[in-house]
C-alpha cells in the first residue's frame, strides 16, 4: 500500500504521438515523440512494435509518466513511459476518452 501524498508524486499527462519509428538493429523498439504540451516533444522508447504499427500509433492520445528518470535504452534517452493494460504478456494502450465535440488538450494533468 502506498500513501495518497506518494500517489501524488507521478505526473501522469495526456501525451498526442506525433512520430513512431522502428529502431535500428532493434527487435521490438519503436522510437516515439510524444507532444506532452511542453516546449519540446519527448522521446520515449518502447517496446510495442510486435503489437502496434506505426501507423496505429501516430496522431494517437495516450497517457505518459512523464517524471520518470531518463533511461538511456540502445544509446538513446527514454524521456517517459506509456502506460498500458497487460493481458496475458499483451500491452493494450490506455488511451484518452474524447466525447462528442469534447477533446482533452495534450498535456492535461491525470488525477
Amino acid at each position: 500500500m502506498i500513501e495518497y501524498q506518494d500517489f501524488k508524486k507521478i505526473d501522469l499527462r495526456v501525451g498526442l504521438i506525433k512520430i513512431c519509428e522502428i529502431l535500428p538493429k532493434s527487435r521490438h523498439l519503436y522510437r516515439l515523440l510524444v507532444d506532452c504540451g511542453e516546449n519540446q516533444l519527448r522521446q520515449i522508447i518502447t517496446g510495442i512494435s510486435d503489437f502496434y504499427t506505426p501507423e496505429e500509433l501516430v496522431n494517437k492520445k495516450i497517457v505518459v509518466l512523464v517524471n520518470l528518470t531518463p533511461r538511456k535504452i540502445m544509446g538513446l534517452e527514454s524521456q517517459g513511459m506509456l502506460l498500458a493494460a497487460d493481458f496475458k504478456g499483451e500491452p493494450f494502450l490506455l488511451k484518452i476518452d474524447e466525447r462528442k465535440g469534447k477533446n482533452v488538450p495534450v498535456g492535461s494533468v491525470i488525477k
